[in-house]
């Protein structure tokens, strides 16, 4: 069986999960007509009828029939409703699924409820083997894979007609609203990366095995390729130059008259496009759709740039996902890969073994999901394959090109993408905001080291005090060989206080988010203690990446300075809860809140007389403009600082003083003046609030002691 089948296995809500799968299809049916669903357009097209009747089929043919003495619903109908599953008989040739006006569709509709009502009492009496709960499994995926082909079918027959025809008022969009783009493209250095599906939850067969893969350095584009980059490429003459295309693409040029993608329509001069709510302008910053293996190909040379590979798609998406736009839920991408077994590929076992594995020759591989993949069914190891010259699929182009030595422009580390992409991101909601982790780079850690030092910043201070006095008590828990993993290191300051009093700590483990600023403090520490392994990790404390395997003791975590105030109470339980799991079942976590008190001088302390938070709050624009070429006007902003007291919760904001337009880098953003930017939460705890979010995450309280006022406290937690 292959790895897929076993990953699988029935749950108590399969039966919900069966239903709801089911009336997704019928919904996007309902407010078509009989003619509408009876129609067959071309040959790769079928009509909306036949999805409805062949997923229904798919559980008849595979699950039900299984069963001793099963009566099928109507015999005649597995030679209607088979695709092309040669071990189960005879079928229509699919060119001619339009020609079948019988059965009709109310008789359609009648099968797929008794298949419903057969496979509902299936489900109860529970599925056999380790087969069936994943052709279960595959059995609701395949039905996914058919809803979005009932939308690209439908909008290839409306085509057909005149009268340009809205099948939908509004586009069907399960994928979600398109994101903005972010502009660029990201470095990944390749090496050997592994890809494919690792056999953990479902799978199609042909996602895996996991193999191993050597890429060069590559880049690929944060964006997908517009229609306005698509209209220059035509004007450019880009459906007229051979040099441009493949040998077989530039004969289906010639052969089938291209001009534009699929859909497209000059009229006076300007171009059209239809699609399921009817004709409209063409949108030039919307993602081009509709276009073949051989047009992408075509306009990636065109553009100086080439197709990823399937393997730089997929190594991308797993090492960065946030630094993309649109990945899974407007287009599927064309990539250079042809469609082709994985080493060590095994179909699924019986008849699904005809599923993936025989149309393994002269197809092309894309990658994502588009914007009628159904929520949940597409994933970074997803193989979608069609043939180069196809175009009615949802298919689309994101461009990657070789990274030689020493590129520079608009090409980034991943952390500048990061920035970048949660910038724009967060600054193109109705209420503005920014993530505070990106306070830190060498001059934020500078400014917030001054902070620390201000007469009104009491935080610091106290938890320092605090530290040194509960340090003895903390540290008898460690035992011998054990590993400090400090989170959101910064200056590392704190840190000293504990590897003072701990003298069998032999490893410490400090991550933070700004690499100038965390090799500066490791560095520090390696110095002060050459005993002590020092084992620095860049990285963003909220994504934890594995832990080094560094050090055989106890593995204790430290998180302090109320950092985590600055996370929403489900990210500050998630947090957590993952920092237990990467730690260890009998790990210690040593927590720094800051607690509830008289809001003047929390605001004091946010808002110091010097201007130092000011300018800390400030710093985040100074390194948009300086890293990712943005043009805020840092005189247009100012600094606010207010009292939150029904979410208990100081606040930091920049507000803008003026109506302005700011760019970063291709992406405008409007203000308006009183607008703000949050960047700042910081939560303030009782001893009760810090209790229930230990018990939420599966932490134990162990001890918890609060400084003289203005109060902060220090926690100890244990694992379970």
């Amino acid at each position: 069986m292959n790895a897929s089948a076993k990953a699988v296995s029935p749950s108590a809500d399969d039966l919900d999960r069966y239903l709801s799968v089911r009336a997704a299809m019928p919904a996007l049916a309902a407010g078509l007509s009989a003619e509408d669903l009876a129609a067959q357009s071309m040959a790769d097209a079928s009509p909306g009828k036949w999805h409805l009747g062949h997923t229904s089929w798919f559980f008849e043919a595979m699950i039900l029939a299984t069963e001793p003495g099963y009566e099928p619903v109507d015999p005649r109908l597995q030679q209607v409703f088979n695709s092309y599953y040669e071990s189960l008989g005879g079928r229509v040739e699919r060119a001619e699924r339009g020609l079948m006006t019988r059965p009709s569709l109310d008789e359609v509709l009648a099968y797929r409820d008794e298949i419903d009502r057969r496979m509902a009492a299936r489900l109860e009496r529970g599925l056999d083997g380790d087969l069936e709960p994943y052709l279960f499994v595959l059995g609701l995926n395949h039905d996914q894979q058919h809803q979005e082909l009932f939308l690209m079918d439908l909008l290839h027959l409306m085509s057909r007609s005149p009268l340009d025809p809205a099948a939908y008022s509004v586009e069907p969009r399960p994928g979600g609203p398109l994101q903005p783009a972010r502009g660029g493209s990201t470095r990944f250095e390749g090496g050997l990366v592994d890809i494919g599906h690792d056999g953990a939850g479902f799978a199609f067969d042909n996602e895996g095995p996991c193999h191993r893969v050597w890429l060069e350095p590559f880049l690929l584009d944060h964006d997908l390729v517009t229609n306005g980059q698509w209209l220059a490429f035509m004007a450019d003459g880009g459906y007229a130059r051979p040099e441009l295309w493949l040998a077989d693409g530039w004969a289906t040029v010639k052969a089938e008259g291209w001009t534009a993608p699929l859909y497209w329509r000059e009229d006076e001069g300007e171009w059209t496009v239809l699609g399921l709510a009817g004709r409209a302008p063409v949108d030039p910053d919307a993602p081009v759709r509709h276009v073949s293996a051989y047009e992408a190909d075509a306009y990636a040379r065109w553009a100086g740039k080439r197709l990823p590979t399937e393997a730089e798609w997929e190594s991308a998406v797993a090492t960065a996902p946030d630094v993309f736009s649109n990945l899974f839920g407007e287009v599927w991408q064309h990539t250079a890969s042809a469609y082709a077994p994985y080493p060590g590929f095994r179909p699924t076992e019986g008849t699904a073994s005809e599923y993936n594995g025989k149309f393994m020759a002269n197809q092309q591989v894309l990658r994502g999901g588009a914007f009628a993949t159904p929520p949940g069914h597409a994933r970074a190891t997803y193989r979608n394959f069609f043939y180069p010259q196809q175009r009615w699929a949802f298919m689309g182009v994101r461009l990657a090109s070789d990274a030689p030595a020493g590129t520079r422009a608009r090409i980034e580390t991943l952390e500048t993408a990061r920035f970048r992409a949660e910038l724009i991101a967060g600054l193109s909601q109705p209420d503005k905001a920014l993530s505070p982790k990106w306070f830190y780079d060498a001059a934020g850690s500078d400014l917030f080291e001054d902070i620390t030092r201000l007469p009104e910043y009491y935080p610091t201070r106290q938890e320092a005090a605090l530290l040194r006095e509960m340090a003895p008590r903390l540290t008898e828990h460690f035992g011998d060989d054990a590993v400090l993993v400090e989170f959101g290191s910064g200056a590392s300051e704190k840190t000293r206080i504990l590897l003072d009093a701990a003298p069998t700590l032999r490893t410490y483990v400090p991550i933070d988010i700004s690499p100038d600023a965390l090799k500066a403090a490791a560095a520090s520490i390696a110095e002060a203690y050459p005993g002590m392994e020092v084992a620095p990790m860049v990285g963003d404390f909220l994504n934890l990446a594995p832990l080094p395997e560094l050090g055989r003791g106890r593995r204790v975590g430290f998180f302090p300075g109320s950092t985590i105030g600055n996370l929403e109470p489900d990210q500050a339980v998630a947090f957590l809860a993952n920092a237990r799991e990467r730690l260890g079942a009998q790990s210690l976590f040593i927590l720094g809140v800051d607690l509830v008190k008289n809001p003047a001088v929390l605001v004091a302390a946010y808002d110091d007389a010097q201007g130092v938070t000011a300018a800390f709050n400030r710093n985040v624009l100074v390194r948009a403009n300086r890293e990712l070429g943005a043009d805020f006007d840092l005189d247009g902003f100012s600094h606010l600082a207010l009292w939150n007291a029904e979410r208990s919760r100081m606040e930091m904001h920049l507000r803008a003083e003026r109506d302005m337009t700011v760019h970063v880098g291709d992406v405008a953003i409007a203000f308006k003046a009183g607008e703000t930017i949050h960047t700042e939460s910081s939560r303030k705890f009782t001893r009760e609030t810090v209790a229930e979010m230990a018990a939420a995450s599966g932490w134990r309280v162990m001890a918890f002691e609060t400084s003289a006022e203005p109060a902060v406290a220090l926690a100890l937690f244990a694992a379970g």
